[in-house]
Formats: structure tokens, sequence, C-alpha cells
């Protein structure tokens, strides 16, 4: 719930960010997928599928994208589970 001021401050803010000085395209639009993926941002997600078959890109890029994210996250909560276990020194046999 912005006011009006501050909407039309995030929509120029928002719009500068397409306008890229050393992301191309296809790069922009593969990063705004990742991001809208590792949010759970479904709008956005949607959008940039939709910009992605617009421009082009291919199954196989978003694929990759899409593995990218995964790992990441899969990543970060072994990290997490590993803080976990060294602030709480789990028992291995809980892991059996």
């Amino acid at each position: 719930m912005l006011t009006k001021e501050q909407q039309k401050l995030y929509d120029a803010f928002y719009e500068s960010t397409h306008n890229n000085k050393h992301l191309d395209t296809k790069t922009e639009i593969l990063v705004g997928l990742s991001a809208a993926i590792a949010m759970n941002c479904a709008p956005y997600m949607r959008h940039y599928l939709e910009l992605a078959d617009k421009a082009n890109v291919s199954e196989g890029a978003v694929s990759e994208v899409l593995a990218k994210v995964m790992a990441v996250a899969a990543g970060q909560k072994r990290l997490q589970m590993k803080e976990a276990d060294q602030r709480f020194k789990f028992d291995d046999e809980c892991y059996e």
C-alpha cells in the first residue's frame, strides 16, 4: 500500500532496471527470472517467462536458470542445517 508518490518513485526505479548498460536483453530476462523464482514471486515469474518467449530465449536457458536457483536454495538449506547442528549439537543418530 504505497502512496501515489511512493508508487511513482517505485515505478521509476523499476523501469530504470530495464535500461541496462552492461546486460544484454537475454541476460536481463534470465536474471529477472532467477530473482522471481528465488523470491517465489509468481506474477514476475510469469512476466519474465513471457518476456523470455518473446525474446526467443531457449527452453534450455530457462531450465539452466531453474537448476541454478534450485542448487543455490539447496545449498542454503544445507548450510542452515549445518549451522543448526553446530549450535544445538544434534546427535548423529537423529539423521538415521
